[in-house]
Parts: C-alpha cells; sequence; structure tokens
C-alpha cells in the first residue's frame, strides 16, 4: 500500500489583532436542528373497491347522464337570467317612467324591482350550487351521500340537482333543525 507523502506545514506567523473602529461581530449562537418541512400531503382519489368492467361501466353511464343533466340546467338557469336582464329597462327609460309617476307607482316599480333583484339573487345562487355539483362530479364525489356515503338516487338528483345528502339524511337534518327552532323559541 503506497502512502501519500505528507505535506509540509507552513508556518504561521502570529500578528497582533488590529483595532477596528466600528466593526461589531454578532455573537455566535447555538441553534437546534432546522427542521425540514414535511412534503404536501398527497390527496388520492377514494378507495373504492376493484370493480368489474361492468361496473366501471354503469358508473360512467351515470356520470355521463348526470353531467349532461347538470350541464342542461345550468343552461336553462343562464337562459333565464339572460331574459330577465333583456327585460330591464334603460337607465334612461327608467328615469322617464318614474318622473310621470305618482308616489303610488313609484312604490310599485321600487317594490318590482327589488324582487327582480331577489329572483336574479336566487337563480345566481343555483348556478353557482350546480358549478359546484359539476366539481363534484369531476372529483367523483357528486352523487353520494356526505352524510352516510351511500349513493343518491337520479330522482332526487333531477329534482335537485346540486343536493349533497340522500333523502333520509337530508330529512333527519331538517327535523333536527325544525327542533333547534322550536327550542330557540322557548
Amino acid at each position: 500500500m503506497a502512502t501519500k507523502p505528507q505535506a509540509k506545514k507552513k508556518s504561521v506567523k502570529k500578528s497582533k489583532p488590529m483595532r477596528t473602529a466600528h466593526k461589531k461581530v454578532a455573537p455566535v449562537v447555538a441553534t437546534a436542528p432546522v427542521k425540514r418541512a414535511a412534503a404536501p400531503p398527497v390527496v388520492t382519489e377514494p378507495v373504492r373497491p376493484k370493480e368489474t368492467a361492468k361496473e366501471r361501466e354503469a358508473r360512467e353511464r351515470r356520470q355521463e347522464v348526470l353531467h349532461r343533466m347538470l350541464l342542461g340546467k345550468r343552461q336553462a338557469i343562464i337562459r333565464e337570467i339572460e331574459e330577465s336582464l333583456g327585460q330591464s329597462l334603460t337607465e334612461d327609460q327608467q328615469r322617464r317612467l318614474e318622473s310621470a309617476r305618482d308616489v303610488g307607482d313609484q312604490a310599485l316599480m321600487d317594490l318590482e324591482r327589488e324582487l327582480g333583484i331577489s329572483l336574479m339573487e336566487m337563480r345566481n345562487r343555483r348556478r353557482q350550487s350546480i358549478d359546484e355539483a359539476l366539481m363534484r362530479l369531476h372529483e367523483g364525489t357528486y352523487g353520494m351521500c356526505a352524510e352516510c356515503g351511500v349513493e343518491i338516487s337520479e330522482k332526487r338528483l333531477q329534482a335537485v340537482p346540486f343536493a349533497k345528502l340522500c333523502v333520509e339524511c337530508q330529512s333527519k337534518e331538517e327535523l333536527l333543525e325544525k327542533i333547534e327552532r322550536e327550542e330557540d323559541r322557548d
């Protein structure tokens, strides 16, 4: 085995420390070792038992039917919103009508305007709920009860396309809300 020749040690002259006028040296502080941040959690799809090709086909068909149904409902709501927007008068026309009316007519027009705004907000909330349902469909959680995990019937989803609970769980929730309201009254 060959050994390395040792390098000659250089002699180091010790010199007197130089004085500096304004330099301050920060004291060295021992710190605990830095912990590395954990990797972000990995989102996985819900664990499902192995499904046969037939079951997978049925599930995909159901999702396609639900997707078409949601898009149809969304389009209908958007048409309603557009129609109500188209029926509203221009500001100039409205000012002319308002100036020619008496106080009673003015109150009636204000009531109709507020009702129109309320209906518009209600339609927009329904559209947002359907958009959320489309997202859940894309994620694979649409049509499944959020409480018990059972599949929500297509009839219920046709009636209430943004339903998150099956009929049984919805009934329980409404019953609990009713009891709470009665307790609040007492």
